[in-house]
């Protein structure tokens, strides 16, 4: 069953998220995710929505999830995120 990866971003150090960004892709292909969505203007139909980014990813499963967002090349990467940005990120089974 798949498994979501939903992120919601707010971005204060541009510099410092590229970083990121540029070792990303790199990761991320060696796992099967699918990036569906990542917006910078989402529309907030209901509440408040105050981030400036939202990603949306697709996994098989939640142990693929679990495997690229434990495994130790995202993690070294995903510190130039943390010191870029604040992020609320959840994963989400589907159905």
């Amino acid at each position: 069953m798949s498994c979501y990866f939903i992120a919601q971003i707010d971005i204060h150090d541009e510099a410092e998220y590229a970083a990121y960004l540029a070792g990303y892709d790199e990761v991320f292909d060696r796992y099967q995710g699918e990036v569906l969505a990542v917006d910078d203007d989402v529309v907030v139909l209901e509440g408040e929505w105050p981030f400036s980014r939202t990603v949306l990813i697709r996994f098989p499963d939640g142990a693929a999830l679990d495997d690229w967002y434990h495994s130790h090349e995202y993690q070294a990467l995903a510190r130039h995120r943390r010191n870029a940005a604040t992020a609320n990120i959840v994963a989400v089974e589907g159905r």
